[in-house]
């Protein structure tokens, strides 16, 4: 019978609690994730022309994907301040969609995970943002970590 790992973000008592990575060693880390927007054809195609009145739509999400990733510790609470070292924040069409990929770098105490999965999930919603006046029917979807990894120095 396998035994339930116990949360890390709460403590004795059941309640919310930062987890102190005070004694971890520094560690280069690494995340990627991914995620993608479903959208009509004639939406794909005003992107592809830079016809969406808003603007630059790909460039624009990917900035806001930056951002977003620097933002983290602001949006989620129990998330720890960490010196970003790289954000790589991608978009391509495909079809009838935009995927969205992020790659987030630090050297720290604890992993990057939710800085790649927040830069993707704000790259969408921007994505969203900028089309929904001409696309009612846009699905985000399929917003996944891809890998984390970290390396000792």
């Amino acid at each position: 019978m396998k035994t339930m790992k116990k949360f890390s973000h709460t403590d004795d008592k059941g309640k919310a609690n930062m987890v102190d990575v005070s004694s971890k060693p520094d560690q280069l880390r690494v995340a990627k994730a991914s995620g993608k927007i479903v959208l009509n054809k004639g939406t794909i195609k005003l992107i592809n022309d830079n016809e969406i009145k808003k603007g630059d739509v790909l460039t624009i999400a990917e900035i806001a994907g930056i951002q977003a990733a620097k933002q983290t510790p602001g949006l989620i609470p129990l998330c720890h301040p960490l010196q970003i070292t790289k954000i790589d924040v991608k978009s391509k069409v495909v079809k009838n969609t935009v995927e969205i990929t992020s790659e987030i770098r630090c050297v720290g105490q604890t992993g990057v995970e939710m800085e790649a999965l927040t830069a993707v999930s704000v790259a969408l919603l921007t994505i969203y943002d900028m089309c929904k006046a001409v696309d009612k029917t846009m699905c985000i979807t399929d917003i996944k970590l891809v890998s984390k990894t970290k390396e000792d120095l």
